[in-house]
Protein backbone atom coordinates (compact mmCIF):
# COMPACT_ATOMS: atom_id res chain seq x y z
CA UNK A 1 0.00 0.00 0.00
CA UNK A 2 1.28 3.15 -1.32
CA UNK A 3 1.03 6.53 1.07
CA UNK A 4 1.85 9.86 0.36
CA UNK A 5 2.70 12.51 3.19
CA UNK A 6 0.72 15.00 1.82
CA UNK A 7 -1.69 15.46 -1.48
CA UNK A 8 -0.10 18.75 -2.69
CA UNK A 9 3.94 16.77 -2.54
CA UNK A 10 4.75 14.48 -5.02
CA UNK A 11 6.77 11.25 -3.80
CA UNK A 12 10.62 10.67 -5.22
CA UNK A 13 8.71 8.49 -8.08
CA UNK A 14 6.48 11.38 -9.03
CA UNK A 15 3.30 9.35 -7.69
CA UNK A 16 0.60 9.44 -10.57
CA UNK A 17 -2.75 9.78 -8.46
CA UNK A 18 -5.34 9.37 -10.85
CA UNK A 19 -3.21 6.08 -12.89
CA UNK A 20 -2.79 4.80 -9.01
CA UNK A 21 -6.56 5.27 -8.31
CA UNK A 22 -7.58 3.46 -11.58
CA UNK A 23 -5.44 0.55 -11.28
CA UNK A 24 -5.86 -0.16 -7.44
CA UNK A 25 -10.01 1.70 -6.64
CA UNK A 26 -8.22 3.49 -3.89
CA UNK A 27 -5.86 5.23 -2.61
CA UNK A 28 -4.45 6.38 0.80
CA UNK A 29 -3.47 9.91 1.31
CA UNK A 30 -1.39 10.29 4.83
CA UNK A 31 -1.77 13.91 6.50
CA UNK A 32 -4.77 15.44 4.14
CA UNK A 33 -6.62 16.71 7.19
CA UNK A 34 -4.12 18.96 10.05
CA UNK A 35 -4.21 18.01 13.83
CA UNK A 36 -6.02 21.16 13.78
CA UNK A 37 -9.10 20.17 11.68
CA UNK A 38 -9.57 16.87 12.81
CA UNK A 39 -9.84 17.78 16.54
CA UNK A 40 -12.59 20.74 15.17
CA UNK A 41 -14.69 17.63 13.20
CA UNK A 42 -14.18 15.58 16.60
CA UNK A 43 -15.00 18.55 18.87
CA UNK A 44 -17.96 19.52 16.81
CA UNK A 45 -19.42 15.43 16.49
CA UNK A 46 -19.46 15.67 20.39
CA UNK A 47 -21.61 18.62 20.39
CA UNK A 48 -23.90 17.42 18.17
CA UNK A 49 -24.28 14.07 19.99
CA UNK A 50 -24.45 16.02 22.91
CA UNK A 51 -27.43 18.32 21.78
CA UNK A 52 -29.68 15.12 20.06
CA UNK A 53 -32.38 13.48 22.06
CA UNK A 54 -32.75 10.08 21.22
CA UNK A 55 -36.92 10.17 20.73
CA UNK A 56 -37.02 9.63 16.76
CA UNK A 57 -34.07 7.38 15.90
CA UNK A 58 -32.66 4.41 13.45
CA UNK A 59 -30.40 1.26 14.29
CA UNK A 60 -27.69 1.33 11.50
CA UNK A 61 -26.94 -2.29 9.81
CA UNK A 62 -25.31 -3.22 6.99
CA UNK A 63 -26.64 -6.77 7.35
CA UNK A 64 -30.00 -6.11 7.23
CA UNK A 65 -30.91 -2.65 5.69
CA UNK A 66 -34.34 -3.66 4.04
CA UNK A 67 -35.93 -3.79 7.45
CA UNK A 68 -34.07 -1.16 9.32
CA UNK A 69 -34.38 1.78 6.39
CA UNK A 70 -37.33 3.57 7.69
CA UNK A 71 -38.46 6.76 7.03
CA UNK A 72 -36.11 8.39 9.34
CA UNK A 73 -33.04 7.24 7.59
CA UNK A 74 -34.63 8.11 4.37
CA UNK A 75 -35.53 11.88 5.54
CA UNK A 76 -31.59 12.07 6.67
CA UNK A 77 -30.74 12.91 3.14
CA UNK A 78 -32.08 16.29 4.11
CA UNK A 79 -31.50 16.45 7.85
CA UNK A 80 -28.36 15.27 10.26
CA UNK A 81 -29.97 12.34 12.14
CA UNK A 82 -28.26 9.61 14.49
CA UNK A 83 -28.42 5.95 14.38
CA UNK A 84 -27.62 3.45 17.16
CA UNK A 85 -25.26 0.92 16.96
CA UNK A 86 -27.11 -2.53 16.72
CA UNK A 87 -26.12 -3.74 20.38
CA UNK A 88 -26.49 -0.46 22.00
CA UNK A 89 -29.63 -1.21 23.35
CA UNK A 90 -30.60 -4.22 26.40
CA UNK A 91 -33.92 -6.30 25.26
CA UNK A 92 -36.22 -3.25 26.83
CA UNK A 93 -34.67 -0.81 24.32
CA UNK A 94 -32.96 1.53 26.88
CA UNK A 95 -29.01 1.85 26.23
CA UNK A 96 -26.28 -0.25 27.91
CA UNK A 97 -23.85 2.49 28.09
CA UNK A 98 -23.69 6.51 27.71
CA UNK A 99 -25.53 7.71 24.55
CA UNK A 100 -22.23 9.16 22.89
CA UNK A 101 -20.83 5.75 23.51
CA UNK A 102 -24.03 4.66 22.01
CA UNK A 103 -24.25 6.23 18.40
CA UNK A 104 -22.84 4.29 15.39
CA UNK A 105 -22.62 7.93 13.12
CA UNK A 106 -24.94 10.97 11.92
CA UNK A 107 -25.83 11.40 8.64
CA UNK A 108 -26.22 12.50 5.98
CA UNK A 109 -26.20 16.28 5.21
CA UNK A 110 -23.63 17.78 7.79
CA UNK A 111 -21.41 18.58 4.99
CA UNK A 112 -24.16 21.15 3.85
CA UNK A 113 -25.99 22.33 7.39
CA UNK A 114 -23.28 22.13 9.48
CA UNK A 115 -20.84 25.55 9.14
CA UNK A 116 -18.03 23.23 10.45
CA UNK A 117 -18.22 20.61 8.68
CA UNK A 118 -19.54 22.45 5.76
CA UNK A 119 -15.89 24.38 5.59
CA UNK A 120 -14.19 21.32 5.82
CA UNK A 121 -16.10 19.41 3.18
CA UNK A 122 -15.78 21.92 0.66
CA UNK A 123 -12.30 23.14 1.15
CA UNK A 124 -10.08 23.89 -1.87
CA UNK A 125 -7.56 21.02 -1.30
CA UNK A 126 -10.73 18.57 -1.58
CA UNK A 127 -11.47 20.16 -4.75
CA UNK A 128 -8.48 20.10 -6.12
CA UNK A 129 -8.06 16.06 -5.45
CA UNK A 130 -11.71 15.72 -7.12
CA UNK A 131 -10.38 17.04 -10.39
CA UNK A 132 -7.07 15.35 -10.01
CA UNK A 133 -9.26 12.22 -9.97
CA UNK A 134 -11.41 13.60 -13.07
CA UNK A 135 -14.55 15.13 -11.70
CA UNK A 136 -14.89 18.08 -13.66
CA UNK A 137 -17.81 19.63 -11.47
CA UNK A 138 -17.28 17.62 -8.19
CA UNK A 139 -21.24 17.57 -6.33
CA UNK A 140 -21.26 15.91 -2.66
CA UNK A 141 -24.32 14.13 -1.98
CA UNK A 142 -23.92 12.86 1.59
CA UNK A 143 -22.32 13.11 4.37
CA UNK A 144 -21.26 10.59 7.52
CA UNK A 145 -19.39 11.29 11.07
CA UNK A 146 -18.71 7.18 12.16
CA UNK A 147 -17.90 6.50 15.69
CA UNK A 148 -17.05 2.86 15.74
CA UNK A 149 -17.96 2.20 19.35
CA UNK A 150 -15.21 0.38 21.52
CA UNK A 151 -16.94 -2.87 22.34
CA UNK A 152 -19.92 -2.55 20.06
CA UNK A 153 -18.81 -1.02 17.00
CA UNK A 154 -20.49 -2.65 14.26
CA UNK A 155 -19.66 -4.98 11.38
CA UNK A 156 -19.76 -3.19 7.78
CA UNK A 157 -20.14 -6.28 5.31
CA UNK A 158 -18.21 -5.96 2.08
CA UNK A 159 -19.61 -3.80 -0.57
CA UNK A 160 -19.68 -1.37 -3.15
CA UNK A 161 -20.22 2.17 -2.57
CA UNK A 162 -22.60 2.62 -5.58
CA UNK A 163 -24.90 -0.11 -5.20
CA UNK A 164 -26.09 3.01 -2.53
CA UNK A 165 -25.51 5.95 -4.76
CA UNK A 166 -25.83 5.45 -8.40
CA UNK A 167 -25.59 8.20 -11.57
CA UNK A 168 -25.47 7.13 -14.92
CA UNK A 169 -23.31 7.13 -15.88
CA UNK A 170 -21.28 5.68 -12.97
CA UNK A 171 -19.11 8.30 -11.24
CA UNK A 172 -19.33 7.90 -7.40
CA UNK A 173 -16.20 8.70 -5.20
CA UNK A 174 -16.08 8.33 -1.41
CA UNK A 175 -13.85 9.72 0.95
CA UNK A 176 -12.70 8.46 4.01
CA UNK A 177 -11.16 10.49 6.80
CA UNK A 178 -9.49 8.90 9.80
CA UNK A 179 -9.80 10.91 12.95
CA UNK A 180 -8.39 8.43 15.09
CA UNK A 181 -5.76 6.10 14.25
CA UNK A 182 -7.26 3.36 12.60
CA UNK A 183 -5.94 -0.33 12.98
CA UNK A 184 -6.89 -4.20 12.81
CA UNK A 185 -8.28 -3.72 16.58
CA UNK A 186 -10.57 -1.21 16.38
CA UNK A 187 -12.06 -2.01 13.08
CA UNK A 188 -9.63 -0.50 10.31
CA UNK A 189 -11.56 -0.57 6.51
CA UNK A 190 -10.32 -3.31 4.48
CA UNK A 191 -10.12 -3.09 0.86
CA UNK A 192 -9.93 -5.33 -2.22
CA UNK A 193 -7.50 -3.84 -4.96
CA UNK A 194 -8.78 -3.92 -8.32
CA UNK A 195 -12.17 -5.46 -8.07
CA UNK A 196 -13.62 -1.89 -9.44
CA UNK A 197 -13.24 -3.46 -12.53
CA UNK A 198 -15.72 -5.56 -12.76
CA UNK A 199 -18.03 -3.02 -11.74
CA UNK A 200 -21.24 -2.67 -9.66
CA UNK A 201 -22.94 -6.02 -8.93
CA UNK A 202 -25.86 -4.82 -6.80
CA UNK A 203 -28.16 -2.08 -6.57
CA UNK A 204 -30.50 -0.41 -3.76
CA UNK A 205 -33.10 1.51 -4.93
CA UNK A 206 -36.66 2.34 -3.22
CA UNK A 207 -39.88 1.50 -4.22
CA UNK A 208 -43.25 2.88 -2.88
CA UNK A 209 -41.42 4.44 -0.40
CA UNK A 210 -39.72 0.85 0.55
CA UNK A 211 -35.72 0.27 0.05
CA UNK A 212 -34.97 -2.69 -2.08
CA UNK A 213 -32.08 -4.87 -3.75
CA UNK A 214 -32.09 -5.71 -7.82
CA UNK A 215 -30.13 -9.00 -6.50
CA UNK A 216 -29.06 -10.57 -3.68
CA UNK A 217 -25.78 -9.99 -2.75
CA UNK A 218 -22.56 -11.88 -4.31
CA UNK A 219 -21.17 -14.79 -2.33
CA UNK A 220 -17.30 -14.50 -1.96
CA UNK A 221 -14.30 -14.89 0.14
CA UNK A 222 -12.16 -12.18 1.56
CA UNK A 223 -8.85 -13.32 -0.16
CA UNK A 224 -7.25 -10.46 -1.25
CA UNK A 225 -8.48 -7.96 1.30
CA UNK A 226 -5.82 -5.44 1.77
CA UNK A 227 -5.65 -3.49 5.90
CA UNK A 228 -5.93 0.07 5.40
CA UNK A 229 -3.90 0.75 8.77
CA UNK A 230 -4.16 4.80 8.77
CA UNK A 231 -2.87 6.93 11.56
CA UNK A 232 -5.49 9.90 12.67
CA UNK A 233 -5.43 12.58 9.87
CA UNK A 234 -5.04 10.43 6.73
CA UNK A 235 -8.00 10.28 3.91
CA UNK A 236 -8.67 7.20 1.89
CA UNK A 237 -9.87 7.78 -1.35
CA UNK A 238 -12.46 4.84 -2.62
CA UNK A 239 -13.74 4.10 -6.20
CA UNK A 240 -17.65 3.72 -5.99
CA UNK A 241 -17.20 0.33 -7.35
CA UNK A 242 -14.30 -0.99 -5.09
CA UNK A 243 -14.96 -3.46 -2.85
CA UNK A 244 -14.23 -2.37 0.74
CA UNK A 245 -15.41 -3.96 4.36
CA UNK A 246 -14.49 -3.28 8.01
CA UNK A 247 -14.59 -5.78 11.37
CA UNK A 248 -16.90 -5.14 14.17
CA UNK A 249 -14.77 -3.30 16.93
CA UNK A 250 -14.44 -5.09 20.07
CA UNK A 251 -11.39 -3.38 20.85
CA UNK A 252 -11.67 -0.36 23.89
CA UNK A 253 -10.34 2.15 21.45
CA UNK A 254 -13.66 3.62 19.38
CA UNK A 255 -12.05 4.49 15.63
CA UNK A 256 -13.65 7.65 14.50
CA UNK A 257 -14.23 8.62 10.50
CA UNK A 258 -15.50 11.06 8.42
CA UNK A 259 -17.08 10.19 5.13
CA UNK A 260 -18.52 11.89 2.21
CA UNK A 261 -19.59 10.72 -1.25
CA UNK A 262 -19.24 13.15 -4.36
CA UNK A 263 -20.60 12.25 -7.61
CA UNK A 264 -19.74 14.31 -11.23
CA UNK A 265 -22.20 16.83 -11.74
CA UNK A 266 -21.50 17.58 -15.22
CA UNK A 267 -23.92 18.12 -17.86
CA UNK A 268 -24.83 14.00 -19.18
CA UNK A 269 -24.59 12.44 -15.45
CA UNK A 270 -27.92 11.62 -14.52
CA UNK A 271 -28.25 10.78 -10.51
CA UNK A 272 -31.09 8.12 -10.53
CA UNK A 273 -34.46 8.90 -9.51
CA UNK A 274 -35.06 5.83 -7.42
CA UNK A 275 -31.69 6.64 -5.72
CA UNK A 276 -32.82 6.48 -1.76
CA UNK A 277 -31.16 9.88 -1.13
CA UNK A 278 -33.39 12.36 -2.96
CA UNK A 279 -32.09 16.30 -1.79
CA UNK A 280 -34.76 18.35 -1.43
CA UNK A 281 -32.78 21.18 -2.49
CA UNK A 282 -29.97 20.42 -5.26
CA UNK A 283 -26.64 19.85 -4.05
CA UNK A 284 -23.80 22.42 -4.58
CA UNK A 285 -20.77 22.09 -6.61
CA UNK A 286 -17.63 22.17 -4.81
CA UNK A 287 -15.39 25.53 -5.34
CA UNK A 288 -13.56 26.21 -8.36
CA UNK A 289 -10.02 25.37 -8.46
CA UNK A 290 -7.42 27.69 -9.64
CA UNK A 291 -4.29 24.92 -9.19
CA UNK A 292 -3.38 22.81 -11.76
CA UNK A 293 -3.61 19.07 -10.06
CA UNK A 294 -2.00 16.95 -7.50
CA UNK A 295 0.19 14.48 -9.27
CA UNK A 296 0.42 13.03 -12.50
Amino acid sequence: MRRMAHPRLRGPEGRDLRAEFEREGYLVLEGFASAEEVAALRRRAGELVEAFEPEAHSVFSTKNQESTSNDYFLESANGIHFFFEEEAHDGAGRLKQAKHLSINKFGHAAHDLDPVFRRFSRSAKVAELLRTLGQERPLPMQSMYIFKQPGIGGEVVPHQDSTFLRTDPPSVIGLWWALEDATKENGCLWALPGSHKAGVARRMYVDQGKVKFDREPQEHGLEGYVPLEVPAGALVVLHGAVLHMSYENRSSQSRHAYSMHVIEGKEGVLWRPDNWLQRSVPPEPLLPSSAEGLGG
